[in-house]
């Protein structure tokens, strides 16, 4: 049995301690603001998920577990301004970037998959109920326990260094958000 969830805690918290995911947490969010990290996600879950895709990553794990379509329709479903999409934010375009490098090696990509997809299977589940607009990116199909063991059950401690990674580049993105304009989305909240 991987010891990767033991061997990136650290990362982990470091990226839970963020001021956006208190933000989120509050349940106060401006769903503008929201759906500005759900434009990030989407481009960071559209490259993993086709590249994943593409190594076969996805046989063996329960079906309808890709989040990129649910992070679409809850961008859409939140944001109004139909013609500006909201920025990508640096840690985003380095994500990508690394994901080019990345795109042959199966192990890797899973250490993504286990970061992003049981993130959203666990934590996600918590943020569901606190974000604005339905939170279709949390919704799984099935029992969600069987669904985390079916990720865990591909992850090795090889994968540790690459987990830590995309939870450096979660803590980044998080960071960046909270740099943005602000006050624009606060002053829209009123």
């Amino acid at each position: 049995m991987s010891n990767l969830k033991e061997l990136t805690k650290e990362a982990h918290t470091n990226a839970e301690r963020q001021g956006y995911v208190k933000v989120l947490m509050s349940g106060k969010i401006n769903p503008k603001f929201y759906a500005t990290y759900l434009w990030n996600q989407h481009k960071k879950y559209d490259i993993l998920e086709a590249m994943a895709a593409v190594n076969g990553l996805f046989i063996d794990l329960p079906p309808k577990l890709s989040r990129k379509m649910a992070i679409e329709q809850d961008f859409l479903e939140l944001w109004e301004d139909n013609e500006n999409p909201p920025p990508l934010v640096p840690s985003t375009h380095e994500y990508i970037e690394h994901m080019r490098g990345i795109m042959t090696d199966p192990q890797k990509l899973m250490a993504h998959i286990y970061v992003l997809h049981m993130g959203d299977l666990s934590g996600g589940q918590m943020i569901a109920r606190k974000a604005p607009g339905e939170g279709r990116m949390y919704q799984f199909d099935g029992d969600l326990n069987e669904v985390k063991e079916a990720i865990r059950a591909k992850t090795t401690d090889d994968m540790a260094d690459e987990a830590k990674y995309v939870f450096e580049s979660a803590t980044n993105l998080f960071k960046e958000l909270m740099e943005l304009d602000i006050e624009h989305y606060l002053e829209q909240a009123d």
